[in-house]
């Protein structure tokens, strides 16, 4: 009896952990670094590899990170919406260039614009493994102390401006706002 008991039983803890799965968000990966500050680091400008982008650059105000490359569709989907958002919000991007070539990168924003205060080239990805980075494009949401506060894999829309991004971020507003005040 045991013998065919154990067998259906690993058979329906499968079928149910896969079931599961079907119905998971694969944007909703968690992050161990929310509410952590940036990872160190410091790569090579994209377009003047001796004027680093680092982890000291994103302290002091709000601003995102985006993770980009020219290899990747969703980073083409999303482009238009971040130049859009560089030209009308006061919260900078910056940008990741991953595993790209340099040459490559700089056609792409030269020819379709450049919405980022600054880029820093990590062709190996090594930088972005310290972030938890899957793939591109991500975007990371960091606070004035240099935190990262949220992360939002895939390519950014204008709902998840509206429904996750900006309110997070008028939630840092207002907490600076309050911590000016008292």
């Amino acid at each position: 009896m045991w013998r065919f008991a154990i067998p259906l039983l690993v058979v329906i803890a499968l079928v149910a952990a896969f079931g599961r799965a079907l119905f998971l968000d694969p944007g909703k990966v968690p992050s161990p670094l929310i509410g952590e500050p940036v990872p160190e680091f410091s790569l090579p400008g994209l377009y003047e590899p001796e004027k680093n982008f680092s982890s000291d650059d994103l302290k002091g105000h709000i601003s995102l990170v985006n993770v980009f490359g020219t290899w990747c569709p969703g980073c083409h989907e999303e482009h238009d919406l971040l130049m859009a958002w560089s030209q009308s919000q006061d919260v900078p991007i910056y940008g990741f260039n991953l595993r790209d070539e340099r040459d490559a990168a700089i056609n792409w924003l030269n020819r379709d614009g450049n919405p980022y205060a600054k880029i820093g080239f990590d062709p190996g990805g090594e930088t972005s493994i310290d972030w938890g980075i899957y793939g591109a494009p991500e975007t990371f949401l960091i606070d004035a102390e240099g935190r990262i506060r949220l992360k939002h894999i895939g390519p950014m829309t204008e709902a998840v401006l509206r429904e996750k991004i900006i309110p997070a971020i008028e939630m840092l507003q207002a907490e600076m706002l309050r911590e000016e005040q008292s």
